[in-house]
């Protein structure tokens, strides 16, 4: 499913507050691309749809909790 550029925005969590300490999405054609907030200019890392949806399915039941 393609996404129009206008919803490419980069979004972060949140509980994250106004803070700069944290990992940003935002969605892209095919998947979702991640970065580093403190580093927006840096490399980020794209994951497939699938990918992404199970890894918000392992948040949700827990999987990463510390």
């Amino acid at each position: 499913m393609s996404v129009p550029h206008e919803d490419m925005t980069w979004r972060k969590s949140k509980y994250s507050a106004n803070t700069d300490n944290c990992v940003e999405f935002r969605r892209i054609d095919g998947g979702v691309e991640v970065r580093n907030s403190k580093r927006p200019d840096e490399a980020t890392i794209a994951y497939t749809a699938s990918e992404w949806k199970a890894f918000i399915a392992g948040v949700k039941d827990g999987e990463f909790d510390l």
